[in-house]
């Protein structure tokens, strides 16, 4: 008997220590990760700048309420908006970044009417999951949030009609992420922003998978020459510390005035302690150029390899960011069994995409090491399933 709900679908093992790129289970056995806890670990495991940091802290005090100053937000908060005129707001998660999105938006315009797209992720509290434009999110929840809209991804000729004056905020990811490791089209997205913002509704980027070096940059609407009206971010910014942040136009500051929105433990200062350390070391020149480098080397690789496999239909991404299209999907959870069970760890992404999110940190030894597994996997499932 578990007294746990059975919510998640774990496999059967538990990690009990890692570092940099490398977890290791309760049997002893090492396996490279190329998920970084979906997204988090964005510098590995148990960074020394990152562990000292923390312990710091602990000596120090942990929560002081947001009733009174914060020199630590302040600063954190500044670093997030990156040079540019915005405001932050902390909290605890992706979900919950996005929930104060929805209450700005509409605040702020006076409207109703939330738009988000087909396959789109937001989270999994109410306003978030009203905003994810999956129905097998949905299901046994309804009645959602009423006012939320879904519009087809990448596609141009909805959009025009679909967004009016009537429209509180559009929210976008640059990548759906849960939805299939899909880009943007960059034509589209810039389309998709002037629209947008020439009717008086906020422009939303959920930055909460993409964002924190994730793409080579620290956020990845900085490589599609646009400039949203609010953004989020969660997962990487505390690399495992729980956190999550919402940056809006310095403009909107006003509509958040005393008591309009807050939170218990957002911004506490063990969590912001680790993520003024995690901006520090991403946000760097050097470090978002090495990126791209592992990107390239990571894709030409996936490409090489995979060029000529009829289960794999597409590889696309952006930044350490990969998602490996096959044309079966019933191989999928096959695939990230087999994988796992060769010491290599990979996630799921809509129906039929095998995801890629390794540490930033990840080595060029490492990268082959994980192509190499992933190639003789699918062509070993290829081959089996060309045989039935």
């Amino acid at each position: 008997m578990s007294f746990l709900f059975p919510n998640y679908s774990r496999a059967n093992i538990e990690f009990v220590d890692g570092a940099n790129q490398t977890l290791i289970d309760d049997q002893g056995k090492e396996y490279l990760d190329f998920t970084s806890g979906i997204g988090v670990a964005n510098l590995g495991y148990y960074h020394p700048v990152l562990t000292k940091v923390l312990h710091e802290q602990v000596d120090k005090l942990w929560h002081i309420p947001n009733l009174y100053e914060s020199k630590l937000q302040e600063q954190v908060a500044e670093k997030l908006a990156n040079g540019k005129d915005y405001v932050g707001f902390f909290c605890n998660s992706g979900a919950e970044a996005n929930e104060a999105a929805i209450k700005l938006a509409r605040k702020a315009t006076g409207r109703t009417e939330i738009i988000s797209f087909h396959q789109s992720f937001h989270g999994r509290t109410y306003g978030a999951m009203s905003a994810t434009g999956q129905e097998s999110i949905h299901e046994g929840f309804d009645p959602l949030v009423p006012d939320f809209k879904y519009i087809p991804f990448n596609e141009w000729d909805i959009f025009p009609e679909a967004i009016t004056e009537t429209t509180a905020c559009v929210m976008v990811e640059m990548i759906q992420g849960e939805g299939g490791v899909l880009p943007a089209n960059k034509k589209w997205l810039k389309y998709l922003a002037e629209h947008t913002q020439k009717v008086g509704a906020l422009l939303v980027v959920d930055e909460v998978q993409t964002g924190i070096g994730r793409t080579g940059s620290l956020f990845a609407f900085e490589q599609y020459d646009i400039e949203p009206d609010v953004y989020t971010v969660a997962k990487g910014l505390g690399n495992g510390v729980p956190v999550g942040a919402m940056l809006a136009k310095g403009e909107y500051a006003p509509v958040f005035s005393p008591g309009s929105h807050g939170t218990t433990f957002g911004g506490n200062r063990l969590a912001l302690s680790v993520a003024d350390k995690v901006l520090d070391i991403i946000n760097q020149k050097a470090f978002l150029e090495d990126v791209k480098k592992k990107e390239y080397y990571l894709f030409n690789l996936l490409y090489k390899g995979l060029r000529n496999s009829q289960l794999v239909q597409e590889v696309r991404g952006m930044g350490l960011m990969v998602g490996i299209v096959l044309a079966d999907e019933t191989l999928l959870g096959k695939a990230i069994s087999d994988l796992q069970e060769k010491g290599l760890l990979t996630l799921k992404a809509g129906k039929n995409v095998l995801r890629l999110l390794p540490p930033l940190t990840i080595t060029k030894q490492e990268i082959e090491q994980a192509v190499s597994l992933i190639i003789e996997e699918l062509t070993i499932l290829e081959e089996t399933a060309w045989e039935k």
